[in-house]
């Protein structure tokens, strides 16, 4: 009986230690300013590597890598700004400006993450037509890489991200005309939706790379680093999008779960942490390494 008293205890004081923590303007600013910090760091490190790249390989334009490292530093400064300004952001009226405002750079952290899927994409279904793999990148010949699907591709990726914003910027516009839980419910729901496809679409693309880097039959020191980026990047990825997915139906079926309030700071820390500073940060460091000067085939210009 003693123990059940003392258990009991705990909890209540471990509930009124969030409780505290999460009504303190203290702790909300310093969680907060926290976040813009990470972002801010992120976003810089992002940057000093696309300004790396360029310096490296100045004539091939706007490249896959050029492009996912660009993307890296807007997302994480669009966030960085927006936590800097927390009390602003929150307090925004009508509430639909503060949806946009946090939900934006979601998906854009949505795009910049689909394209390592569209990169992957090409890479494996070029290789699955040529048969001619070799590491770190793919062999090519022309011929081949006139009939290979990766246009469609590109032309799929472009389709599923501006559908994915046509739908999301419609919920917006009908939450500003009509505020009710229902269409934020939805607008939940598909962002979780969304994050779900996003997970899928690194775990079939990446766990395929992965897999047929395996089979490669020449053991190297390239082919081993070439396994540990793939994996290392699909899991991370996957599990990022995959806890965003289940959070994000957690609060909309849970208003203490919210995390579109000022008042949920620790909430907030662990889940932009977990979702998306975190992998980011991991993903950058695992693809730090820069491209040669004399590149292959591969690595080629956005069209």
């Amino acid at each position: 009986m003693r123990r059940m008293v003392l258990s009991f205890t705990t909890s209540v004081e471990a509930l009124n230690w969030w409780d505290e923590i999460n009504e303190s303007v203290q702790w909300q600013d310093g969680i907060f300013y926290f976040l813009c910090a990470a972002y801010a760091l992120v976003s810089t490190v992002a940057l000093v590597q696309l300004i790396r790249i360029e310096l490296r390989v100045p004539e091939y334009g706007w490249t896959t890598q050029k492009v996912f490292h660009l993307m890296n530093f807007i997302v994480n400064g669009v966030r960085a700004i927006v936590f800097g300004f927390h009390k602003q952001v929150f307090l925004l009226h009508p509430k639909v400006l503060t949806l946009v405002v946090l939900d934006l750079p979601g998906l854009l952290f949505f795009t910049t993450y689909t394209l390592l899927v569209l990169f992957w994409a090409e890479i494996y279904h070029q290789a699955s037509a040529c048969s001619k793999l070799f590491i770190p990148y793919l062999c090519v010949d022309s011929e081949g890489a006139r009939s290979l699907p990766t246009d469609k591709l590109r032309i799929f990726y472009v389709a599923v991200n501006c559908l994915m914003y046509v739908i999301q910027v419609g919920i917006w516009i009908i939450i500003w005309f009509n505020d009710n839980s229902t269409v934020e419910f939805v607008g939940k729901i598909f962002i979780a939706v969304i994050s779900f496809l996003a997970a899928l679409g690194f775990l079939l693309y990446g766990g395929r790379l992965f897999f047929m880097l395996r089979r490669f039959p020449i053991e190297s020191k390239g082919r081993r680093k070439k396994l540990h980026e793939v994996g290392s990047v699909t899991a991370i990825c996957f599990t990022c999008f995959l806890i965003r997915c289940v959070v994000v139906v957690l609060s909309a079926f849970d208003v203490d779960a919210s995390l579109d309030v000022l008042d949920h700071p620790v909430l907030n820390l662990i889940y932009y942490v977990l979702v998306e500073i975190f992998p980011s940060a991991l993903v950058l460091y695992i693809l730090r390494k820069l491209p040669p000067k004399r590149v292959s085939a591969q690595y080629h210009s956005i069209q």
